[in-house]
Formats: structure tokens, sequence, C-alpha cells
């Protein structure tokens, strides 16, 4: 596993074998920036037209973003 840092970006990818901890569909394969590392899972900001919305999601549905 990847250790996430605050501020470092993220995409989500969601893993559809683990139920638990999984973001809604609607934000597969977004972009985000880790606001919070908890200790399964990550506190995400995801730009979602004019909004920002705050997804939680185990480090299972999370991958390091590289550009």
């Amino acid at each position: 596993m990847h250790q996430y840092n605050t501020g470092e970006k993220v995409a989500i990818d969601i893993e559809p074998s683990q139920p638990k901890g999984m973001p809604h569909r609607r934000f597969q394969g977004k972009v985000g920036v880790v606001r919070e590392v908890r200790r399964r899972s990550l506190v995400v900001d995801v730009p979602v037209g004019n909004k920002i919305k705050t997804l939680i999601a185990r480090l299972e549905h999370v991958k390091p973003f590289k550009e």
C-alpha cells in the first residue's frame, strides 16, 4: 500500500470486490486532493462542476495520480 500525505493528488479507482468504504460510482476516474489521512481511509476533496465534494474512501478505492 502507498503512504498518502495531505495535499497529494489521488485518482478514485473503485475496487468492486471491496464494498466497504466504496465511493459513489459517479466519482469513478475523478481526481481529488487528500484533505485528511485516517487509519483505513482518506478524506478527499473532489471538484464536481462549480462545487467541491468531500469523499471518505478506503485505501482500496484510491490510487496515486500520475500527471
